[in-house]
């Protein structure tokens, strides 16, 4: 295994061992992350599917477990964790865009784009299309900008609305 660690991404390299687990298990496998947080290393795998469960996440982490143990594609000690992307999931590829067309979602930028002083915008996103993003704001603008230019795009959840879910 030692070749096949010089090449390619240690996260990329977990996902296409763990894709076939999450097939088994109906899982949505979201995103792989291999991060370092102070002086621990840490593999997050995030999965989904409706109405996922805890015990879906338990399942996924004891069988993927013994596959990761085999193939041994991470030298340094690691934790691995196991969670569901969440309510304000971020929308890492053009399929997670596409699938949330109409939703509200909040867009940071790392330059506030032409012709705005603000960096971070709130609204509904409408369109995709060769790599151009549109999101609708409130005052009905449509803000259009490459998908690349965004730090991030992900749902947002106005918890104030919802007193149900508020205490979370």
């Amino acid at each position: 295994m030692a070749e096949e660690k010089k090449h390619g991404n240690t996260a990329q390299i977990c996902r296409e061992l763990a894709l076939p687990v999450a097939e088994k298990y109906g899982l949505e496998l979201w995103d792989v992350r291999f991060e370092k947080e102070g002086s621990e290393w840490y593999l997050r795998f995030f999965v989904d599917k409706d109405g996922l469960t805890i015990e879906d996440c338990e399942n996924f982490s004891r069988a993927v477990e013994p596959i990761l143990d085999e193939a041994d594609p991470i030298e340094q000690h690691y934790c691995l964790e196991v969670s569901s992307p969440g309510i304000e999931r971020k929308l890492l590829t053009e399929e997670h865009i596409r699938r949330y067309f109409g939703s509200l979602v909040d867009v940071r930028f790392v330059r506030p784009p032409e012709g705005y002083k603000e960096r971070e915008f709130i609204g509904v996103l409408t369109a995709l299309e060769d790599g151009i993003v549109t999101l609708t704001l409130d005052d009905g603008a449509a803000l259009r900008f490459p998908r690349s230019d965004a730090a991030f795009i992900k749902l947002y959840y106005d918890f104030d609305k919802d007193p149900d879910v508020s205490g979370i």
